[in-house]
């Protein structure tokens, strides 16, 4: 015999009711698709196969004579009924889980966050930020990347929320403005003394083409932008020293390797104690806009929602 759902309609958003009599392996794999916002990551989590889900969730949506999930080329999309649905029938499938030994309200066991960002931005703001949540009993599983791949996947559902350093394309993904990064041109002051205080850019571009560039990457992104907008100028220097990433600029840049631009978050500690120099103050200085993205389904999880709202409190500080 099926496991059924307790005998209680489920209401939807125009208020009709719809029949209790789902089966309750459907409803579990409907939860799983939910959260995970796409049917591929979803299998795994469930043992089965794509194909089983798949099906899985079409036999609802015939049952319920609605559709769920909007198809998207990556990922699925939670129509109304689907948020409706989810609200209702995830607290009693997770005290079930709990009742047989998975996560859930009863077990004392809080469902992880995962939750992923730029390395050097999760290091010196997020965690800081985040560790009275830890204290509280809110799990996190944290990981690091660049914006196009972390976005990637948490479409697939392998996050809960990103920190992007762009607003992803569509309107599949929901995400706000989390914080602005200022970015600044640095370098130790063995080297910052060959640059005149507040020099013009046609004299700041002269002095710097005798100081050796570090950056993270060929392409130079930041030092691009930086005389793109702050200088007005093209930057035509190639790098000197290439490195992994912003930590590694820093520390090179530090020891005296020579100049590059930093996050102002990365570096303001070694600006104050002398250890680096800044070398241009712009009246408007270079900003890129931090961007908070939130799977589908996600906020179902309520450490999701505690996690989402403490960084948007913290981060107006940043």
């Amino acid at each position: 015999m099926k496991n059924r759902t307790p005998a209680t309609d489920v209401t939807e958003p125009d208020g009709r009711q719809l029949p209790a009599h789902a089966d309750l392996n459907l409803l579990r794999t409907f939860l799983a698709v939910y959260r995970s916002g796409s049917l591929t990551a979803a299998a795994p989590r469930l043992g089965l196969s794509q194909p089983t889900v798949t099906a899985q969730i079409r036999t609802l949506e015939q049952q319920t004579g609605r559709e769920l999930f909007t198809r998207l080329p990556r990922g699925v999309e939670p129509t109304p009924l689907a948020h409706e649905l989810a609200g209702q029938v995830a607290p009693p499938l997770d005290a079930l889980a709990a009742l047989e030994g998975g996560p859930g309200p009863l077990s004392g066991h809080t469902t992880p966050v995962h939750l992923a960002g730029p390395s050097e931005l999760l290091c010196v703001r997020v965690l800081p930020a985040l560790a009275p949540l830890v204290a509280q009993g809110v799990r996190l599983r944290v990981a690091q990347g660049l914006t196009d791949p972390l976005l990637e996947e948490l479409r697939s559902g392998g996050h809960d929320l990103v920190i992007a350093t762009r607003r992803p394309r569509g309107r599949a993904l929901a995400s706000a403005p989390l914080a602005d990064e200022e970015y600044v041109l640095v370098a130790a002051p063995i080297w910052a003394r060959r640059v005149e205080a507040d020099a013009e850019p046609d004299e700041l571009c002269t002095a710097l083409r005798d100081i050796p560039l570090v950056t993270y990457a060929e392409d130079l992104p930041i030092v691009r932008r930086y005389w793109r907008t702050a200088l007005g100028k093209q930057l035509t220097t190639p790098a000197a020293v290439t490195v992994p990433n912003l930590y590694a600029v820093l520390s090179a840049v530090n020891a005296g390797a020579g100049y590059s631009v930093l996050p102002r978050s990365l570096c303001q500690e070694h600006l104050d104690a002398g250890r680096l120099t800044l070398l241009h103050s712009p009246e408007e200085p270079p900003l890129n806009t931090l961007f908070l993205v939130q799977r589908p389904g996600a906020d179902t999880n309520p450490s999701v929602i505690r996690v989402r709202d403490h960084l948007r409190e913290a981060a107006q500080s940043w």
